[in-house]
């Protein structure tokens, strides 16, 4: 039995798509006040138990019968005022994830980091599974604390866990876009004006899940694997989901200085009304970046062609105008 930890999440909730369409039995795991509502299609064949990662009591309990943890639940954030939510749940929750499987008797890891846990160098073009992390102001919070829990993954290995981890880029999916990378999709529909030089990589959500079940149930262990299908820049994929929104494409381009000056302006606003900032001081320093992640490793093992951005774009894009169109 298989164990799949944020189930109810962008991503977690593919997973476990993936997982009932290949008849794979497992258990999804939720904190007590999640939102399940992404699953309700598929609910009545889903066996949820209440567990938070910060509670080892908890997931050892979870664990006592599984045979392998698929551990996708994390906190993704580059707001300040989270850094220490997310080092205890991204940090802190892999740690009691690891230790559980250790005390339970788990055979195997699969752990859902980011590419943000992969080393980079200013000026750095390509980047792959053997760049080695660099510490500096490359490195947000987010990205420290997904390479800390690597660490806990690999301190796994070494006790006697089988474990793999997969690095995804941006991930889109049609899911709740007042969270995580749903949020660009948002703007577009907003018909925001402005847009930012730079490029970010991105990959399908259904692409991840596959690759993520695959891999799982593969013998490889004790490697990672970057999931992604390429780069995008921030205008062509404003451009293009506006255009499938049939909504006007931002055409104000806001130069990177400006950026960093919007959230200084931003901290001060939030310091003085106590609401979360629009812009931090991070995404701002990612603002007109320009990485490409290589994804020959994970073609070669898995044999995997990604599905194209534009498509997945389109994809996401029809499935919200539905979702709009049916709560009118």
């Amino acid at each position: 039995m298989i164990v799949v930890t944020g189930a109810n999440g962008l991503l977690g909730s593919y997973v476990v798509r993936r997982l009932l369409a290949s008849n794979i039995p497992f258990v999804a795991l939720k904190r007590e006040e999640s939102d399940i509502s992404c699953l309700a299609d598929v609910n009545d064949k889903i066996n949820w138990i209440e567990a938070d990662v910060t509670d080892p009591d908890a997931l050892f309990e979870a664990f006592s019968t599984a045979t392998g943890v698929i551990h996708s639940a994390a906190l993704v954030s580059y707001h300040q005022r989270d850094a220490d939510l997310m080092k205890a749940i991204n940090v802190g929750g892999t740690r009691n994830v690891v230790n559980a499987c250790l005390s339970a008797g788990v055979k195997r890891l699969l752990y859902v980091s980011s590419v943000a846990a992969i080393g980079k160098e200013k000026g750095q073009k390509v980047v792959d599974e053997e760049s080695k992390w660099i510490e500096g102001n490359l490195v947000s919070n987010y990205a420290e604390s997904k390479y800390q829990a690597e660490l806990e993954v690999w301190r796994g290995q070494e006790e006697g866990l089988s474990t793999v981890v997969v690095n995804p880029s941006v991930i889109l999916a049609p899911a709740d876009w007042n969270k995580s990378s749903a949020q660009l999709f948002k703007y577009a529909w907003q018909e925001r004006p402005f847009y930012t030089d730079g490029s970010f990589s991105a990959v399908d959500v259904r692409d991840v899940a596959f690759c993520i079940v695959k891999l799982f149930q593969s013998t490889i262990e004790a490697e990672r694997f970057i999931l992604t299908n390429g780069p995008i820049s921030y205008f062509d994929f404003f451009s293009k989901a506006a255009a499938h929104f049939e909504k006007r494409a931002p055409g104000i381009k806001v130069p990177r200085p400006v950026v960093q000056l919007a959230a200084r302006f931003e901290a001060l606003r939030s310091l003085i009304t106590g609401s979360r900032p629009l812009i931090t001081k991070e995404t701002a320093q990612l603002a007109g970046r320009n990485f490409t992640y290589s994804n020959s490793k994970i073609k070669k093992v898995l044999n995997i062609e990604f599905q194209s951005i534009e498509s997945t774009i389109a994809w996401c894009c029809a499935e919200y105008r539905q979702k709009i169109s049916l709560k009118k």
